[in-house]
């Protein structure tokens, strides 16, 4: 199978990011926040899917944490699997466009982690998602929110579009899901983060994810404390990010 023509994603982007991700504190932080939310909300699973999965750096966060959790992950670009591949060696990959999964009702979990930014036909996508898990199974999300922060790395990243609450959670109705969470994180950092996109607004690249050691150990300590404020339920209303958690009703 040949990548779609319009996958909004540079392939060479794979090799660095899998270098990169292991290390940065948005990438560790945000899966350790994915390990706690398939924990606590699709803690019965049996067999999890995760939809775009990159290089399989979520996959192999999953792994550690739920060693019998069977996994499975699809990824539109082949470069990307083979790195999943090694991440995770005893995952199903399967080359695939998120618009059409080849599953149906396979699932108990199923997640798409910072991917429906990058396709336009989102509402295909997630369409497929709900398609791809149980009935009364649980789908996991995370989407870059507010508008505001849009800059020069969104384009470069190859987003469509960030999300407010109103827009996700439309998102998500339109498709029958009912929210059982829904909450921003990269909250406390959201001042630095607007000014670090307002730097942006005319150039990216990604010398911007090479972070001083002390810039990166501070954004991970304060996002270790924002992790513990989102598990005991304190409300996150703006940040850098969205995370919903939604059920497929039983009919």
């Amino acid at each position: 199978m040949t990548a779609p023509a319009d996958v909004h994603y540079d392939a060479t982007y794979f090799e660095e990011f899998a270098a990169i991700a292991p290390h940065h504190f948005w990438f560790v932080s945000r899966n350790a926040l994915l390990v706690w939310a398939v924990g606590r909300y699709a803690g019965d699973a049996r067999s999890m899917l995760e939809v775009g999965a990159g290089t399989g750096q979520v996959l192999a966060a999953l792994r550690r944490a739920y060693p019998r959790l069977a996994l499975a992950g699809t990824e539109a670009l082949v470069e990307g699997l083979r790195i999943a591949a090694t991440a995770v060696p005893d995952a199903e990959l399967v080359q695939a466009d998120a618009r059409q999964l080849p599953f149906e009702a396979e699932f108990d979990a199923v997640g798409a982690f910072d991917v429906l930014e990058h396709v336009r036909e989102h509402e295909a996508a997630l369409a497929q998602i709900v398609r791809a898990v149980r009935p009364g199974g649980t789908v996991l999300l995370t989407v870059p929110q507010h508008d505001f922060l849009w800059s020069a790395m969104d384009d470069y990243a190859g987003h469509s579009r960030r999300y407010s609450r109103a827009s996700l959670s439309a998102l998500l109705a339109g498709q029958g899901l009912v929210v059982e969470r829904m909450t921003s994180f990269v909250s406390l950092l959201l001042p630095w983060m607007w000014l670090s996109r307002r730097r942006q607004r005319r150039q990216a690249s990604m010398a911007d994810f090479h972070l001083p050691p002390v810039l990166n150990a501070a954004g991970r300590g304060v996002m270790t404390a924002e992790r513990a404020l989102i598990r005991a339920g304190v409300p996150m209303p703006a940040g850098g990010s969205l995370l919903a958690v939604a059920r497929r009703p039983v009919r």
